[in-house]
């Protein structure tokens, strides 16, 4: 089995791959596509191969997956880039991969998305079914061009297309990841009560993993998060940060958004978080 990974630069990407190699067996290979060659001894001392190129260059993405059995994309980009941008990476590239994917004859395809694309909350945990519906305060071009590559990707999955999994992540954190520190761009205009749901880079790469070596799954898209969302006073302790002097003053518009079930990938495929909560995470370590 060879497996490309995509995105393998960025935050989870560079800790995803090494727990991917770690796991291969006799046989097994992982190969990484790279725009920076001077990042490329890394990947290729820990055992991968490496494909320099853009993922939104054709030719460069039939090199990639050529005698590819399954692609991780974990490409993205994220907040703080021109809304084009996040729709060339994270929308047009994701489709081009998946076309290129199935012409290769690629078997399965694991797209990484995000929680945000469910949009504004339901007055309960948000489940794989719900449809999405733009709005909330966290909405944009990142949430709106994962959900374009969702729609079209799935328009690929079928008995003659792609195997396609797609796993919605959380907020994700831990292991030196800035996101925690980051998160006060949000939590300190929020209500002290107002919920992020997390992830553990460490949960995270399990879930993508489960979703990769599943024979088959129920449905393609999977929530990855843990067990306890965390408060914006919570965040404020975690990064050791005063509360603002107004924040009880302050109620919650949408005290669902963004908190997702985990009960499909923890019947379907036996996940459970290694760090429950952030708190198991700060206590071991592991931030």
């Amino acid at each position: 089995m060879l497996t490309l990974v995509t995105g393998t630069t960025g935050q989870v990407g560079r800790r995803f791959v090494p727990r991917l190699l770690a796991q291969t067996r006799p046989g097994e290979r992982v190969r990484v596509l790279l725009r920076d060659a001077s990042r490329a001894d890394r990947f290729a001392d820990l055992g991968a191969e490496v494909v320099l190129g853009d993922l939104r260059d054709d030719d460069v993405l039939g090199k990639a997956v050529a005698g590819v059995d399954a692609v991780v994309n974990v490409a993205a980009a994220f907040r703080g880039v021109p809304d084009e941008e996040a729709k060339a990476v994270n929308r047009d590239a994701a489709v081009a991969l998946g076309r290129a994917a199935r012409a290769a004859g690629v078997r399965r395809f694991v797209q990484v998305s995000t929680g945000l694309v469910y949009g504004t909350g339901r007055g309960r945990p948000l489940v794989e079914e719900d449809e999405s519906r733009p709005g909330g305060a966290m909405w944009g071009a990142y949430p709106e061009s994962k959900a374009a590559a969702e729609r079209e990707l799935l328009a690929l999955d079928g008995p003659n297309g792609l195997d396609l999994r797609i796993g919605r992540l959380p907020f994700v954190y831990g292991e030196g990841d800035p996101h925690l520190a980051d998160s006060l761009r949000w939590a300190a205009h929020w209500a002290p009560t107002q919920r992020l749901h997390m992830g553990h880079h460490a949960d995270v790469a399990q879930g993508l993993l489960r979703l990769l070596y599943a024979p088959a799954v129920n449905g393609p898209i999977h929530n990855i998060a843990d067990d306890t969302p965390v408060t914006a006073v919570d965040l404020h302790q975690l990064n050791g940060a005063e509360l603002p002097v107004d924040m009880h003053t302050r109620t919650d518009p949408d005290p669902w958004l963004g908190i997702m079930s985990t009960q499909k990938i923890r019947r379907d495929l036996g996940f459970r978080p290694i760090y429950p909560s952030v708190w198991t995470a700060r206590d071991a370590g592991a931030l």
